[in-house]
């Protein structure tokens, strides 16, 4: 399970190091930290609910019509 959160870890040592980068010395950044800066943002941006949900199987009773659909 550590090993699923040392490269978010290091991924985000980055992004400060470059956001710290263009606050602090403004005038000593080049495109590299800019990229890095623009593109941690940008993913900041993703929505989280993305993510793949778990749906239960359906029965096989259930022909894959909604019952909705269905005639009464």
């Amino acid at each position: 399970m550590v090993r699923r959160y040392i490269p978010a870890l290091v991924l985000g040592g980055v992004w400060w190091w470059a956001v710290l980068r263009l606050l602090l010395e403004p005038e000593h950044t080049g495109l590299v930290e800019g990229a890095v800066a623009a593109g941690g943002w940008g993913l900041s941006l993703l929505p989280v609910h993305v993510a793949a949900a778990v749906r239960p199987e359906r029965s096989s009773d259930e022909s894959g019509a909604d019952r909705a659909d269905m005639p009464t």
